[in-house]
C-alpha cells in the first residue's frame, strides 16, 4: 500500500537545530572539528556553545519542522 502524503519533518534540519520553549532556534558553530590545537582554549570554549539563529533564517527552519513549534 502506498504511504499517505502529508506535511512531514526534514530530518537534516532536525538533526542539526533545536526549538527552544520560546520558539527560538538553536544551531551549533562551526569550527569545532578538527585542527583544534591551534586554537585557544577560550575560542574552543565558546565553540562548543550553542548560538541563536536570527529571525530571518530561523523562519526557514521553522517551516521544515511543523510538528515543533
Amino acid at each position: 500500500m502506498r504511504r499517505p502524503k502529508g506535511i512531514r519533518t526534514k530530518k537534516s534540519v532536525a538533526k542539526r537545530f533545536k526549538i527552544t520553549a520560546t520558539g527560538k532556534v538553536l544551531r551549533h558553530k562551526a569550527g569545532r572539528r578538527h585542527l583544534l590545537q591551534t586554537k585557544s582554549a577560550k575560542r574552543r570554549r565558546s565553540l562548543g556553545k550553542a548560538a541563536v539563529l536570527t529571525d530571518a533564517d530561523a523562519h526557514r527552519i521553522l517551516q521544515s519542522m511543523p510538528w515543533d513549534h
